[in-house]
């Protein structure tokens, strides 16, 4: 199962670092307390957030830090992220515990996106900067050019501002909710405009829930006016 996801990444992960990788915490629980992914994953957040920055700073010279913040957050959040991690079918080799499997935790968007940030933090621990800048580059070239086509560096709230404001609608509401302890929180935001609910936005910020939210209903509401 492993080699089948190695094959898909182009490059080989020693098997101890990808067990720990894929090693998610409930199963490290339900198994008597064994090491999780979660220091690989802290690991990987960073080296991809770097890898994002230095590839859209080289792209768009032009922009300044209010327009670059948005374009790297409509790249690297947890959707964009777990669609990565689907593509690659990583939810068939987590290690997770019972009560995740139970209730679909091999195709979460958290789990998911968690898991792939730990196996960018174990290829970067084996091979380095350099090679790792490369597969993540490999693996997130679309989701760098779907935020662009979505309007480069104009984040979602600003966009369906825009948008509500040129119709003379009322500006758009966003209903939050929050679960999880304090350490790990989600966060589920819903749009609100003229009354009507959009598609809920998910992230581990009330910020990337909201510009998740925001895009979402920018985008059902543009595909109405084409």
């Amino acid at each position: 199962m492993n080699s089948r996801l190695t094959e898909k990444l182009g490059i080989s992960v020693k098997e101890e670092l990808l067990t720990l990788a894929l090693t998610h915490r409930s199963f490290a629980y339900e198994s008597g307390g064994l090491p999780t992914n979660e220091r690989l994953e802290f690991l990987g957040d960073s080296v991809l957030g770097l890898i994002i920055t230095e590839a859209l700073y080289e792209r768009f010279p032009d922009f300044d830090e209010s327009r670059l913040s948005p374009l790297r957050s409509g790249v690297v959040n947890m959707r964009a992220l777990a669609q990565i991690a689907r593509d690659l079918e990583l939810g068939a080799s987590l290690r997770i515990g019972k009560g995740e499997e139970n209730t679909g935790g091999r195709d979460k968007n958290s789990i998911l996106a968690d898991s792939l940030e730990a196996l960018v933090g174990a290829i970067y621990l084996q091979h380095g900067y350099e090679v790792t800048t490369s597969i993540v580059m490999r693996l997130m070239s679309s989701s760098i050019e779907d935020a662009v086509s979505r309007g480069a560096g104009l984040d979602g709230k600003t966009a369906l501002q825009e948008l509500v404001a040129a119709q003379n609608w009322p500006a758009p509401e966003y209903r939050i909710s929050e679960s999880g302890p304090d350490h790990d929180k989600d966060f589920v935001a819903i749009a609100v405009i003229n009354g009507q609910t959009f598609p809920e936005g998910k992230g581990k910020s009330k910020r990337e829930a909201e510009q998740i939210a925001a895009r979402l209903a920018f985008e059902a509401l543009s595909e109405k006016r084409a």
